[in-house]
């Protein structure tokens, strides 16, 4: 089986695929109600340690790969380190947990490779939504009384791409 993950100190998608490519699991891991780093670390940890619990039989492990370079207009630098940190401290967990070393993946990589393409002046999570919302039923979309989209449902569809592009590049070693 393989795991997807997109981690994020705000909320973390978390996605299982079978030998087959089928999704089963796929859920968001929210942390915005812990204000403490390490109190976050803890949620996540737990979660993780439920995934092993359960008894998915977790052999390959696909992270994507944080933001690299500050552009203006997105996170601070203060925000990109905090959000490094914490990929390093669940790729660890992930490491000591599960008993398997992740492999990691950009964003633009893992899109590429389940055939999303994200053209200039679109928002990549806007792209990838949509994609799963008119290809992947199995990943499930909940909707505000105002009728948007969840914030957690992005993330859970940015772990299915990350976990559908370790997947695939897992059939592609196979041949």
């Amino acid at each position: 089986m393989i795991l997807g993950l997109d981690i994020s100190t705000s909320i973390t998608g978390a996605t299982i695929l079978n030998k087959e490519g089928d999704i089963v699991y796929n859920e968001a891991w929210d942390t915005r109600k812990f204000k403490n780093f390490f109190e976050k670390v803890k949620h996540v940890e737990k979660r993780i340690e439920q995934l092993r619990n359960n008894g998915y039989g977790i052999e390959r492990i696909y992270i994507e790969q944080s933001l690299q370079s500050f552009r203006s207009g997105f996170s601070s630098a203060k925000t990109l380190s905090t959000l490094s940190r914490f990929n390093g401290v669940v790729s660890w967990l992930v490491y000591r947990i599960l008993q398997a070393e992740p492999e990691y993946i950009a964003a633009t990589s893992a899109r590429k490779t389940c055939g999303i393409t994200v053209s200039r002046g679109q928002k990549g999570k806007e792209v990838v939504m949509k994609y799963v919302l008119d290809n992947v039923p199995e990943v499930t979309i909940s909707y505000t009384r105002n009728n948007n989209i969840k914030p957690e449902c992005y993330d859970k569809a940015d772990s299915w791409v990350v976990a559908k592009a370790g997947y695939n590049l897992c059939q592609k070693e196979k041949r």
